[in-house]
């Protein structure tokens, strides 16, 4: 690299550097995690009813299995 190149790379790193975060660690009790976890549950669970199949994964794995040959979509 030229030295133009080698400063502007040297001024990046630098910068990159300074906005690095550090993720905190989780200072809640087992009991508060276990808690948080089931209110942010779905009031149904998995199995809970019309919007599963509305959903976009769902909705890739049927076009995924529907792109098949002419055979199965003639049937």
């Amino acid at each position: 690299m030229d030295k133009r190149l080698q400063k502007r790379h040297k001024r990046q790193v630098n910068r990159a550097k300074e906005h690095v975060k550090l993720s905190e660690p989780d200072l809640r009790t087992p009991e508060q995690i276990k808690a948080a976890r089931e209110a942010s549950r779905p009031v149904g669970g998995r199995s809970a009813g019309p919007n599963l199949l509305n959903s976009p994964q769902s909705f890739r794995s049927n076009r995924a299995s529907s792109t098949g040959s002419a055979a199965k979509t003639d049937a």
